[in-house]
């Protein structure tokens, strides 16, 4: 008489640490007594099965959170820029610059003084100021222009790159051609908004020229919704992704290039520290051995544009619907 095969027991679905740890169950699921090898592999088949039909019961943004949360450089990232925001906040409120304050060293050394246990960052040349004290009231001059600037490029790049790529004729032909060829702190933000708006205006005009032909816009068209409504309820969230991941890497790019006018002397007034005025004011020490001075505000650009390009990077993964979870 034929031995009975024993029941399947019933599968159980995701649960929410299985999501939050991104595990497969079926990975987790070890074979029964006196269960055959086929129905063990069934039923980790069947429960892998439930815990996609579980990530894809998701919305867009929780999805692209997940996967964004399971990103590590980009988590690594977010907690370093998380950081550097926190003290550019709290730090010159705590410690304050004066400019016309005029430090009392115990000791005169014009080439400053290297790190030690009461100045971190050591001292500058000639007035000996902390170089700590700088790069804390610096941080937050620096990312306000990186930040700021980069809102301001992706409004204009996103309003004129939708008009182009959406009404298209001598608009798009205006900004094709003539846009896309070859002191003071705000002034500074709106030259760099100028200068970065074109290339998020052509990104979002190429993906406009994509969008606008396909059928759910042509849908729209003929139900007679207006172009208004077409483009920021249509077309604009399905752009929104390439969007953002190139406002994130645009931080970078405008910190840089602050700290490259204000190494050359044509950035923001040295009574406003910032990192790159740091490092310009400090060119003149190098040679005398002052390394300290040019080294820690480098160093705190460096961290930021990798920190800026690891989230760029975690978000474009997270927002691609390519990617797997």
């Amino acid at each position: 008489m034929s031995q009975e095969a024993e029941p399947m027991k019933p599968l159980v679905g995701p649960t929410p640490s299985d999501l939050e740890t991104g595990v497969a169950l079926g990975a987790n699921i070890d074979a029964e007594p006196g269960e055959t090898a086929a129905a063990t592999a069934l039923r980790r088949e069947e429960a892998g099965a439930d815990y996609e039909v579980a990530l894809e019961s998701l919305n867009q943004w929780q999805l692209a959170w997940w996967k964004f949360k399971h990103h590590r450089l980009a988590l690594v990232g977010l907690v370093v820029l998380a950081i550097l925001a926190g003290v550019a906040i709290v730090g010159p409120i705590l410690w304050p610059f004066d400019f016309s304050t005029i430090p009392q060293p115990d000791q005169v050394v014009y080439q400053g003084r290297p790190p030690s246990l009461a100045h971190p960052f050591g001292e500058t040349g000639g007035l000996q100021r902390d170089v700590l004290n700088l790069v804390i009231n610096g941080s937050r001059t620096s990312l306000f222009i990186g930040f700021s600037a980069m809102i301001l490029g992706v409004i204009i790049g996103t309003i004129v790159g939708s008009l182009a790529g959406f009404v298209g004729g001598t608009i798009d032909n205006v900004v094709a051609s003539r846009f896309f060829g070859n002191g003071n702190v705000v002034l500074i933000i709106v030259i760099f908004a100028f200068f970065s708006w074109m290339g998020i205006a052509r990104l979002v005009r190429s993906l406009f020229l994509s969008i606008r032909e396909r059928e759910f816009v042509e849908a729209a068209r003929a139900v007679g919704v207006r172009d208004r409504r077409i483009i920021f309820r249509h077309i604009l969230p399905n752009a929104i992704s390439p969007i953002v991941v190139s406002a994130s890497l645009l931080v970078a790019s405008v910190i840089i290039l602050e700290a490259f006018v204000s190494f050359l002397g044509f950035g923001v007034n040295p009574i406003y520290p910032t990192w790159g005025n740091i490092l310009s004011n400090s060119l003149t020490f190098i040679p005398l051995g002052n390394w300290w001075w040019p080294f820690f505000p480098g160093f705190m650009i460096i961290l930021t544009v990798l920190a800026v390009n690891f989230i760029g990077d975690g978000l474009r993964d997270a927002l691609d619907p390519r990617t797997r979870a």
